[in-house]
């Protein structure tokens, strides 16, 4: 039993979340200060969230056969270099709008099956560890919102005193050192090595791939979430991406403001997933998600369309961040209580395609509709919808279901059999093996 996996683990997420948080913010400014179009900006985020969707879709079974750990690693490293190339091709006047969609595309296409290999091995790092899912979820999601935290002001610091390559540059370190720490101390834990899966071919891995797929649209609580998570994940894509940015620039004072508000909503997450993590067991899953999700979504849009000051948006982003906060432990405990392990690659792939299916659309939608009609109305429509969305879990019996159930036992025949023994899994967890979250957040 040791505590150093789940540390490096936890340490490698940290640091690869930071550094996502400095794209986030670093790509949409370098694209409107070198374009000074938020349309633009609107196809990058389009060109780096398609490869989401398919590598989500397509990734659950390479995962186990290639290895959690290795996938994780290489991951990152991929990352570490198409980031990098941005910033040097532009300081060479070799980068073309073109060259940036694609090396955004390659970070999108490699990225998730990183974040979705580190994310299915919690449990075995818990159990490796000696702790509870519940809590090993909790922290580990708790580092991520406080990464974002700390990335989202560095980026917004780093682009005002030294540009945004500045920021994309710290990034590509970022990747590398997260790639390292899983590389070099991710050891002795079974499951984080390659799978026996059986003989490679076509014909199986569009079996495995079935398998997940059957087991998460056997639940009509799974289908909710990765419906309602697809559509808000896609409405944040284009906060994050577009209209924050956007707003940012022409009434909140620039990049410095924007991220901070990031941070502060980071920072305000942060303590939603510590409280959770403490006492959030106490009250009903299904309560605590919609009044949790309610909080987080709409009202930023509204305060930020309505309003042309940061005070009034910063004491929404932090109260939005606190009940962004308490949204991923929830789904991920649900994930690990509903999937048996020896699915929960495949399963977490398809759930995340799912939840990220809207993302591509959103950002791109969010730059026409700014560009057309203005960031105000863009942002009052996006916030109606996310309303909408948001009502879905005190709308239909099915997110009862969500209540605590016991643990499935370990398969002894195999995933084919584990899916006809087990309730359905949670999709937005498979973003939650990255779990589904605003992608704002």
């Amino acid at each position: 039993m040791s505590r150093r996996p789940l540390a490096a683990v936890l340490a490698a997420n940290t640091v690869s979340t930071a550094g996502s948080s400095l794209t986030l913010i670093g790509v949409p400014w370098f694209v409107l200060q070198t374009t000074g179009s938020a349309g633009r900006a609107g196809v990058v985020a389009f060109c780096a969230t398609l490869p989401v969707v398919v590598a989500a879709l397509v990734g659950g079974p390479v995962i186990d056969r290639i290895g959690r750990r290795r996938v994780s690693a290489a991951s990152d490293l991929v990352c570490a270099l198409a980031v990098a190339a941005i910033p040097l091709l532009h300081r060479a006047h070799l980068l073309e709008f073109w060259m940036l969609c694609a090396l955004m595309a390659v970070t999108g296409l490699v990225h998730t099956p990183g974040l979705t290999a580190r994310g299915v091995l919690l449990p075995n790092l818990a159990e490796h560890a000696g702790t509870t899912v519940v809590r090993a979820a909790s922290l580990y999601d708790a580092a991520s919102r406080g990464a974002r935290m700390v990335g989202a002001a560095a980026a917004g610091v780093l682009i005002a005193t030294l540009g945004a390559e500045a920021v994309l540059l710290v990034d590509a370190a970022t990747y590398a050192a997260s790639a390292l720490l899983v590389a070099a101390l991710v050891r002795g834990v079974p499951a984080a090595d390659p799978q026996p899966t059986g003989k490679a071919s076509f014909a199986r891995y569009r079996a495995e791939l079935a398998e997940g797929w059957a087991f998460l649209t056997r639940s009509r609580l799974l289908l909710g979430i990765t419906v309602m998570v697809m559509a808000t994940n896609g409405l944040d894509q284009g906060w994050a991406s577009v209209l924050l940015p956007v707003d940012g620039r022409d009434d909140l004072g620039g990049a410095t403001a924007v991220g901070l508000l990031m941070s502060l909503f980071g920072g305000s997450a942060l303590l939603g997933a510590l409280l959770y993590g403490a006492w959030g067991e106490r009250f009903p899953r299904r309560t605590v998600f919609a009044a949790a999700f309610l909080l987080s979504g709409a009202p930023r849009y509204a305060v930020a369309a309505l309003t042309d000051t940061a005070l009034p948006l910063a004491v929404t982003m932090a109260l939005a961040g606190l009940g962004a906060g308490m949204l991923n432990p929830v789904l991920t405990t649900v994930m690990y209580e509903k999937v048996p392990e020896e699915l929960r690659s495949r399963v977490a792939g398809v759930g995340t395609a799912g939840c990220e299916l809207a993302m591509p659309m959103g950002g791109l939608a969010a730059g026409l509709l700014a560009d057309a009609y203005g960031a105000p109305t863009a942002l009052l429509a996006s916030g109606g919808v996310y309303l909408l969305a948001t009502l879905s879990p005190m709308a239909f019996p099915s997110w009862r279901s969500m209540e605590r159930t016991p643990l499935p036992p370990p398969a002894e025949d195999g995933p084919a059999a584990a899916v006809s023994r087990t309730a359905a899994p949670r999709p937005g967890s498979a973003s939650a093996a990255t779990p589904p979250r605003p992608s704002g957040s």
